[in-house]
């Protein structure tokens, strides 16, 4: 059954995956996947049990994108980070226990697809359940999503920060640099024609340092707007 093939991550265990904004964008949509397939699942169970043509199908390939979405954010897959901070771990393992939940959540599906399509006694009764877990369910999965969301605020503004330090470095490398072109301007004057080539040096110093200016300041103004 479905619920066979996912696994239990070790507790503490956390990812070394180097995350960017485009990591971080995959994450929150695999968590919003989740809260979709979930509540997906649980219609298609229902119209299953209906007798609906297809439904079963339907619930159980649902089923098995939302156990997909959920290893691949615990475990890890093809450079999308499992569990990659504290937060997120305290989030799926601790109070919120919200990889129990997940899994349980999967075990039942499948249970219930199964007895569904056995018509087997058991079936209404599976299917209430799973129905009455589908709310409480949605919820965790809505708290484990604003985490990834979190997570990824506080991303961008480390690497503005990161970025705006860098910036403020350059401009205090350019601005040494066009005091030592200045003072090599005025020692090439008083060396009259014989440092005409040294002043051509110094002046081409002072046009870079000043495109340099140009482009922190352009770096900066896009920081600050992002």
């Amino acid at each position: 059954m479905l619920h066979a093939e996912i696994a239990t991550t070790r507790p503490g265990a956390v990812s070394e995956t180097k995350l960017s904004g485009d990591v971080f964008g995959v994450l929150i949509n695999l968590s919003g996947r989740r809260r979709f397939t979930s509540q997906r699942t649980v219609l298609y169970a229902v119209l299953a049990s209906l007798g609906h043509e297809g439904a079963d199908q339907t619930a159980r390939e649902t089923l098995t994108a939302f156990t997909d979405a959920h290893i691949t954010l615990v475990e890890g897959k093809q450079g999308v980070p499992g569990i990659f901070c504290r937060q997120l771990h305290d989030a799926y393992f601790g109070t919120l226990q919200g990889d129990r939940v997940v899994r349980d959540f999967i075990a039942l599906a499948g249970t219930t697809l199964d007895a569904i399509g056995t018509r087997s006694q058991r079936a209404p009764a599976l299917l209430d359940e799973l129905v009455c877990s589908a709310t409480p369910l949605l919820g965790v999965l809505n708290t484990l999503t604003l985490v990834y969301e979190e997570q990824s605020k506080r991303h961008a503004q480390k690497q503005r920060r990161q970025m705006q330090d860098m910036m403020a470095d350059i401009k205090t490398i350019a601005r040494q640099a066009r005091m030592i072109a200045f003072n090599a301007q005025i020692v090439a004057a008083r060396a009259g024609p014989v440092g005409n080539e040294f002043a051509v040096v110094a002046s081409t110093m002072t046009n870079v340092t000043g495109e340099i200016d140009e482009l922190v300041q352009t770096a900066m103004s896009s920081s600050v707007a992002y």
